[in-house]
C-alpha cells in the first residue's frame, strides 16, 4: 500500500504544480509572442519567440529605472523593518505578562485595518512636509504596514528556540544582549531570511500606497505595469513582458537563499 501511495502522492503534487504554474507559463508565452499570435484560437503552442516586448520594457519604457525605485523602498523597507522585528519579537517571546500579549493583538489589530483607513493619514502627513513623491515617504509607510507581521513572524522563530540556552549562556558569564548576538540570533537565521523574504514581497508587490505616494521620479514597477493596459494588443504582450520581469529578481533571491527558506519554513515541523 505505501508503494502505490507514494508514486500516487507524487502523481498529484505534480498536478497541482503543474496547475499553480499555469498562469507564469501563460504569460511567458505572451510575452515571447507576437501580439496577433497570442490571442489566436486556438492557442499556438509552437511558434516563432521575439524578445521584442522584454527589449522594449527595459530598453524603451523605463523599466529600469522603476525597478531601481521598487529595490529601494522594498530594501529600506527590509532593513528598518526586520531589525525592529528582530529585537521585538525575541523580546515578546521571553515575556509572559498580560503586557506583552495586549500589545501583541494590538500589533494584530492594527494589521488586520484596510490599507484605504491607513492611507488617508500616510498621504495628509506625506504631504504636509513634502514628502510626496520621495523615498522616505514610501518607506516609513511600508515599515508602518510591515512591523506588526515581522514582529509577530520573528516571534514565533524565537519561540522554537529553547530558554534553556538563554539560561545557559547566563550561567557562562553573558549579558542580556551577548545573550541575544552570540547565541541566539544565529540559531534564529533561517528565520531572519524568511521574514526578510516576506517582508520584501509585501513591500516589493505593493500598490495602493505606492500609486498614491510615489510619483514620477519614485513610481514602482506595480504601478508602471498598470498603465499597460488599453484596447491595443500590444500593450498585453508588454504586461505580460513586465509580469515576468518583475518576478525574476524575486525568484534569483529565492534561489539563492533558498537553503535558509527550506530550513526557515520547517522550523518547528519536526518535533523530537
Amino acid at each position: 500500500m505505501a508503494r502505490l501511495s507514494q508514486p500516487l502522492t507524487v502523481f498529484l503534487l505534480s498536478l497541482f504544480a503543474l496547475f499553480s504554474l499555469t498562469p507564469i507559463i501563460w504569460a511567458v508565452m505572451i510575452s515571447l509572442k507576437q501580439p496577433a499570435d497570442a490571442f489566436s484560437i486556438p492557442p499556438q503552442l509552437l511558434f516563432e519567440p521575439t524578445f521584442r516586448f522584454h527589449r522594449e520594457i527595459w530598453a524603451e519604457r523605463r523599466f529600469t529605472e522603476f525597478f531601481l525605485n521598487s529595490a529601494i523602498i522594498a530594501l529600506g523597507t527590509v532593513f528598518i523593518s526586520v531589525p525592529i522585528g528582530t529585537l521585538a519579537g525575541y523580546a515578546l517571546s521571553r515575556l509572559e505578562s498580560r503586557a506583552s500579549r495586549s500589545f501583541l493583538m494590538g500589533l494584530l489589530i492594527i494589521r488586520m485595518f484596510p490599507h484605504i483607513l491607513l492611507l488617508i493619514p500616510f498621504f495628509i502627513v506625506a504631504r504636509s512636509l513634502a514628502l510626496i513623491d520621495t523615498y522616505p515617504a514610501m518607506i516609513a509607510a511600508m515599515v508602518a504596514i510591515n512591523q506588526p507581521f515581522t514582529v509577530w513572524l520573528m516571534r514565533s522563530f524565537f519561540l522554537e528556540i529553547p530558554r534553556e540556552l538563554d539560561e545557559a549562556a547566563t550561567i557562562d558569564g553573558c549579558n542580556a544582549w551577548t545573550t541575544f548576538t552570540m547565541v541566539i540570533l544565529p540559531l534564529a537565521k533561517p528565520g531572519i531570511v524568511v521574514t526578510s523574504l516576506f517582508s520584501l514581497l509585501l513591500a516589493y508587490n505593493e500598490f495602493l500606497f505606492a500609486l498614491i505616494l510615489t510619483g514620477s521620479s519614485t513610481k514602482t514597477l506595480p504601478v508602471a505595469i498598470a498603465e499597460y493596459g488599453g484596447e491595443d494588443l500590444n500593450y498585453w504582450s508588454l504586461s505580460a513582458a513586465g509580469a515576468i520581469g518583475i518576478m525574476l529578481p524575486i525568484l534569483l533571491f529565492m534561489l539563492f537563499f533558498q537553503r535558509h527558506l527550506v530550513r526557515g519554513l520547517t522550523v518547528g515541523a519536526v518535533k523530537g
